[in-house]
């Protein structure tokens, strides 16, 4: 199948094509409607928001803003699931900041759960970090036209354009993911916390097999989404799979690099050392300016 010509999939939370009375209004504020902490865009700049939630990648969108797993907040409701019982009663708490033994901060926690009892006592809580996937080459030119004229440009061909945009699947996990999860995530596992990650299905396919264990047994769940087409209207974010981890094993797989053969790395000394000896440097001599 042919890629789609035009890179962005969702804009201000509608289709590029959506040319609704609602969709213009979003465009026009440059609203969210994907629960921010506030009613307008904030990605990137507050005051120029880069209004794209998702990205088309082999003709599948791919969620590239945090905010859009926010969608009618099935994420917390999925993270509950794992955290606490069936009747727990418990609230979201967004952007905590969490902190090391020196009162270091350790970044803040995207989405913390609390569960509390009848007298609002907190007895138990579970971390929700959402991961979204960073994007390599240039979004915010294709974005800043497409916005110029949206009607005319919802199908606009931007595949000849230098650094047409791409997710950047490697740089999420190795800088991002992985950082996010031996910083806050040793943490909340040395206070025995369960954690739980939202990302995208496309996403955590790319990621190294990890070792799965049962919902009981486990101390971390991958709740992994997509956005399913409502028939070429807007897209709904979907949960297709739960993934239960042990967290230190998941860490381990994540961490670590897919180590090769040393024989390779071999040859590439082995091919440095024959360029170096064919091309000896030249030791060239001088009399003393000492000597008489």
């Amino acid at each position: 199948m042919k890629e789609l010509r035009h890179p962005l999939a969702e804009v201000f939370g509608h289709l590029p094509s959506d040319m609704s009375a609602k969709a213009q209004r979003f465009r026009k504020n440059r609203l969210c409607p994907f629960n921010n902490k506030v009613p307008s865009c904030t990605k990137d700049k507050a005051k120029d928001p880069l209004g794209v939630c998702s990205v088309m990648h082999r003709n599948r969108p791919v969620i590239t803003c945090p905010v859009r797993f926010r969608e009618n907040w099935l994420i917390a409701d999925d993270a509950a699931d794992f955290f606490f019982g069936e009747n727990a009663t418990w609230t979201s708490l967004t952007e905590v900041r969490l902190t090391d033994y020196d009162g270091k901060s350790a970044g803040n926690i995207d989405v913390v759960l609390v569960a509390y009892d009848e007298r609002g006592q907190v007895y138990d809580f579970g971390s929700l970090e959402i991961q979204a996937v960073y994007i390599s080459g240039n979004v915010r030119d294709p974005f800043a036209h497409y916005m110029a004229d949206c009607r005319n440009n919802a199908h606009m061909d931007w595949t000849e354009k230098p650094n047409y945009p791409r997710p950047d699947f490697l740089s999420s996990s190795r800088k991002r993911l992985a950082p996010q999860l031996m910083f806050k995530g040793g943490i909340l596992n040395a206070w025995r916390k369960k954690m739980a990650v939202a990302l995208d299905v496309a996403f955590f396919e790319t990621l190294p097999a990890l070792e799965r264990v049962s919902k009981e047994d486990a101390d971390m769940s991958w709740l992994v989404y997509d956005l399913n087409d409502r028939g070429g209207e807007s897209y709904e974010l979907k949960r297709i799979e739960t993934v239960y981890t042990k967290f230190s094993d998941a860490l381990n797989t994540l961490a670590l690099p897919r180590v090769g053969k040393v024989e390779r790395f071999m040859e590439i000394l082995q091919s440095k050392v024959d360029e170096k000896l064919e091309n000896p440097p030249e030791h060239k001599t001088i009399d003393s300016p000492f000597e008489y």
